[in-house]
């Protein structure tokens, strides 16, 4: 029963911090001009990654590196298969050349380096973690000097500018939100999963991934409904650069993560790098620059199929 109660109230949290979080980041786009992608790849994604940063520094350091590593996997697996499919089964999502040329080649460059890192020693070392953070830092500060719109706005007209304390007010209620709100959910989703002896790896590329993705799907669907899909597409992209090179750079910083259970190189890893690489020509097709029902029904079919092969 409480474990239950967690995952209401944790739901609960994250909607409400979704909204806050949108809120803030419009807001913080018009007053400082930097478009909207800038910020979701962004202040958004660091917020919503949050979760992931803290479970796996904590799994880590607690002895449990596979729980760390298919948090970062799972999460990263379901922001595409999951979060994305369902942002854009709700509404199609036009994107520039920008997408291509940039966001989508860092997501995979950071997905690779992270495969090279681990999948050959088992194991992600404290200069590897130095390197996957160097990188992070250069990616942003190139998104604040160069990037421009990557996607449509479809309502620039709603924008409207708040004062500076309601944004630092939303953004930190927001961000506390999204922390606390999956904190309570992953706590009941992993008492659950612990009453029918779920592995270690499984909880960790499943429930925990999604409880953790959880924050991505509330800004996500928020974003949309407010036709912001500027925000909603750099918020899940930047979350996971963000997850693979903040969230695991950091933690093999402060303490070195080895891989326990092969399943993780041998399958999970590459489903990864497989939904991360798929996003590219489904936003050729069948229209081009676009993403729409059609490739969210592909994306929610293949992470079902990653899902039910991981369980079974």
């Amino acid at each position: 029963m409480l474990n239950l109660l967690f995952i209401i109230s944790g739901l609960v949290l994250l909607i409400a911090g979704g909204n806050w979080l949108l809120k803030s980041s419009v807001a913080l786009s018009l007053r400082l001009n930097i478009p909207k992608i800038v910020i979701g790849m962004t202040i958004v994604s660091f917020a919503t990654s949050a979760p992931e940063l803290i479970v796996s520094i904590k799994a880590a350091l607690d002895g449990f590196p596979d729980l760390s590593l298919g948090n970062v996997v799972g999460s990263n697996i379901a922001n595409l298969g999951l979060v994305l499919a369902i942002t854009i089964i709700l509404g199609n999502i036009d994107v520039t050349k920008v997408f291509y040329t940039t966001d989508w080649p860092v997501m995979m460059l950071a997905s690779s380096l992270f495969f090279g890192f681990i999948y050959f020693d088992g194991e992600l070392q404290q200069y590897e973690g130095v390197i996957m953070v160097v990188m992070l830092f250069l990616f942003l500060v190139y998104l604040l000097r160069f990037q421009k719109t990557a996607v449509i706005d479809e309502a620039p007209e709603d924008d409207t500018p708040l004062p500076l304390y309601k944004t630092v007010l939303f953004l930190g209620l927001g961000g506390t939100a999204l922390w606390g709100g999956s904190e309570l959910l992953v706590d009941g989703a992993v008492g659950l999963a612990k009453t029918f002896g779920v592995s270690e790896r499984i909880i960790g590329v499943t429930i925990i991934s999604i409880g953790t993705s959880i924050p991505e799907l509330a800004a996500s669907i928020i974003a949309v409904v407010k036709k912001e899909k500027a925000i909603s597409l750099g918020n899940l992209l930047g979350s996971n650069i963000f997850n693979i090179l903040a969230v695991l750079g950091i933690t093999s910083i402060i303490t070195p993560i080895r891989v326990m259970d092969r399943r993780l190189l041998e399958n999970d890893i590459f489903w990864m790098l497989g939904i991360s690489f798929l996003i590219l020509p489904l936003v050729f097709l069948p229209k081009g620059l676009r993403l729409g029902w059609r490739d969210g029904i592909v994306l929610v079919a293949l992470y079902g199929t990653f899902v039910y092969l991981t369980v079974t």
